[in-house]
């Protein structure tokens, strides 16, 4: 019963909140907060990891995370931006798991100038996410959870704020190594506007999956993204064609990744986001668009993990993560 009313609920904020735009001053809220999850493709709800990170992709896989593991996080953006951030997580008893989330975005200094373009000082934007994270074991196979967060935004004398909930759903039969997931992400609305401009918190409905092979140390995973946006208009054509046509409509919701684990505590990840291609090739930036890889190392005390990826056409971005076992 509990896994009917999670799925319902799911469908009825789906429902009301399907008319939700692109445009957003919180696009912070998109990022992703694992090194194993950007090598994937940026976009993966339905991996395991032990990561405290892994609840904010999706809240039902924090059940996976370590007890008591506190995971740092850090990625170079374009011109000069930084994206870190903190993860904690601790299991309550044998069904329980709780997370604490707090993430940062600095977007280096910028000058600050008049109406006549008189220099009057220098700036720094910056976005902050604190959030909690808490994710339920119903069955050995099924597993809920749900994000609370909280965005902060400045500019120079401006600012804004929002408020976002994540919902998550994930059934794990290892027998068979399949993965399913189904998630929400960015349910909400901004609190503060900047200057009374009203723009929307980036909302997401997904469903992912991932199925390991019986015979070989490798998994496939094919997330599906943005399920309530079939509008042509909401996506970038590339090239000197400006019509979309469907096939190329339905690629911009795939993300495929493979990864493969030589041993048990190690892996390696290749990932491929189609949108984020178009997106780049658009902008005039084609080569290795939409691709990330990365690897990664779990010890007995810490895991380690570094990715590579492009976001922006202006630079690649590394994004390294530590987690540590208390």
């Amino acid at each position: 019963m509990k896994k009917i009313l999670i799925l319902a609920l799911c469908f009825c904020f789906c429902h009301l909140l399907h008319a939700q735009g692109e445009s957003s001053a919180m696009r912070v809220l998109t990022l992703p907060a694992s090194a194993h999850l950007a090598a994937l493709g940026g976009e993966n709800i339905s991996t395991s990891d032990e990561m405290a990170s892994i609840g904010l992709q999706n809240p039902a896989m924090l059940a996976s995370a370590n007890d008591r593991s506190l995971d740092l996080q850090f990625m170079n953006y374009a011109d000069g931006a930084k994206w870190m951030g903190a993860h904690y997580a601790m299991a309550f008893g044998d069904r329980h798991t709780g997370a604490a989330y707090l993430q940062y975005m600095g977007f280096g200094e910028m000058d600050e100038r008049d109406a006549s373009g008189n220099l009057m000082g220098q700036f720094t934007p910056k976005d902050m996410i604190f959030g909690v994270g808490y994710s339920y074991l119903f069955s050995d196979r099924w597993a809920g959870g749900a994000n609370l967060k909280f965005d902060y935004s400045r500019i120079a004398d401006y600012s804004a704020a929002a408020i976002a909930v994540d919902l998550g759903l994930n059934y794990l039969n290892e027998e068979k190594g399949l993965s399913l997931s189904l998630a929400m992400r960015n349910v909400g609305a901004q609190l503060k506007t900047y200057d009374g401009v009203v723009e929307r918190v980036p909302y997401n409905l997904q469903l992912g999956m991932t199925q390991s092979l019986a015979h070989l140390p490798v998994a496939f995973s094919v997330t599906l993204t943005d399920l309530t946006r079939w509008k042509k208009s909401d996506y970038l054509p590339t090239g000197d064609d400006e019509k979309m046509g469907t096939g190329r409509l339905l690629l911009n919701h795939l993300v495929a990744g493979v990864e493969i684990r030589p041993r048990d505590n190690m892996w390696l990840a290749l990932g491929y986001n189609f949108r984020r291609a178009y997106e780049l090739q658009a902008a005039g930036k084609a080569r290795m668009a939409g691709l990330s890889a990365g690897a990664g190392l779990n010890l007995r005390r810490f895991s380690i993990g570094l990715a590579w990826a492009r976001y922006h056409k202006a630079t690649n971005s590394l994004m390294g993560n530590l987690s540590v076992n208390f």
